[in-house]
């Protein structure tokens, strides 16, 4: 099965090697990319630091990450939890993989605290949400932002060979709407008209719409595991 991988490096080629022990064929497509945001490090001040995304801390300039490395930490699940040590941070927490689920597990303790959010600019609001909710003083950084990347009709036949793939992997919103656009091309229908539609939640299958009227496979919970294990059922 040809599946096509639509998330920013680095995670597309960890994907990639994913699929490959699976025994699937990838092709990198990555629909998005990140890129690092200007972020003063000046009075910055909290009692704990949160992350849900490992790009959080990949992006974030090494004087920042200084000045709230001896704080707690707390990643939203395993890989970002591997960032933010590699990053610098002394005590990191893993958190069950969901960003709501985070909130939830970590707001009890916090109430009347304040924490650091390292984020990106684009972001679900629910963390903050129920955070603040809880009484917890919410300071989100953002140190990066997720760009669409544009792709000519001659580019994309190169990167699939011109062959149709099978499979599409999502992993953001923006990526899905991209991915959208590229199937409504007129050229490149033969190349992706067919492919069953993988989402990553049920908030990335919104953005990518049933205007192909395509029934959208939704992973269980928002992990990237959930969503190979669903691609791996089959139809």
């Amino acid at each position: 099965m040809r599946v096509l991988v639509t998330r920013p490096q680095p995670g597309a080629s960890r994907t990639m090697r994913r699929l490959q022990e699976l025994g699937f064929e990838p092709i990198l497509l990555p629909l998005t990319e990140t890129v690092a945001l200007p972020v003063g490090v000046a009075a910055v001040a909290g009692d704990a630091v949160a992350v849900t995304s490992a790009n959080a801390v990949r992006h974030a300039p090494g004087e920042l990450i200084a000045a709230l490395a001896a704080l707690p930490c707390h990643a939203v699940g395993a890989r970002t939890a591997e960032a933010a040590r590699a990053a610098g941070f002394l005590s990191v927490s893993e958190g069950p993989g969901d960003a709501e689920k985070l909130a939830d597990t970590i707001a009890a303790g916090l109430s009347g605290k304040a924490i650091i959010y390292l984020t990106g600019r684009v972001r679900f609001p629910a963390f903050e949400t129920r955070l603040r909710q809880a009484g917890v003083d919410v300071r989100a950084i953002e140190t990066y932002d997720t760009v669409s990347l544009d792709y000519s009709d001659d580019e994309i036949r190169a990167r699939l060979s011109g062959q149709a793939v099978d499979a599409v992997l999502l992993y953001s919103a923006k990526a899905a709407a991209a991915l959208q656009a590229l199937a409504k091309r007129a050229e490149l229908g033969d190349l992706l008209g067919k492919a069953r539609i993988f989402a990553l939640s049920e908030r990335i299958a919104a953005a990518f719409g049933n205007a192909a009227g395509k029934k959208i496979r939704i992973a269980r919970e928002p992990q990237e595991e959930a969503l190979l294990e669903l691609l791996r059922a089959g139809p």
